[in-house]
């Protein structure tokens, strides 16, 4: 079964510094946890796809009616200091699976290596039913 699992960037429960306020090597001690975390999954056979988002700065809401040239706006946005920051795709065997998954991703460095236990949403990706 396929699982998504959402990396949502807020203050997570052991770090409150935004990570653009890490240290360097922070910074790259947790992209080398994401990336090992990724070959780890991949090499499993669990990994479907894995991304990480742009700020909500670089980000577009777009409305359509389906008749005319869709409207494109860059807001207005929420005032909070909560967004979505990247995903995981996982085919796995069961939810406990997923959850392992997500714990582990929970567990990425963060200032001064420790881990910053952010919350990681599951989600079962529905399938649309069989065609007749």
């Amino acid at each position: 079964m396929k699982y998504m699992l959402v990396k949502t960037y807020a203050k997570a429960a052991y770090c409150d510094t935004p990570v653009h306020e890490w240290a360097p090597e922070d910074i790259a001690a947790h992209i080398d946890f994401q990336r090992t975390l990724g070959e780890q999954l991949a090499a499993a056979g669990e990994l479907v796809d894995a991304q990480g988002l742009a700020g909500p700065d670089q980000a577009l809401i777009v409305s359509g009616d389906g008749r005319s040239a869709p409207v494109v706006t860059d807001g207005p946005f929420p005032e909070t200091k909560e967004f979505l920051a990247g995903y995981w795709i996982v085919d796995v065997d069961s939810a406990e699976r997923a959850v392992e998954i997500a714990a582990q991703a929970s567990a990425a460095p963060g200032p001064g290596g420790k881990p910053i236990g952010e919350h990681i949403e599951v989600r079962p990706i529905m399938s649309a039913p069989a065609a007749e």
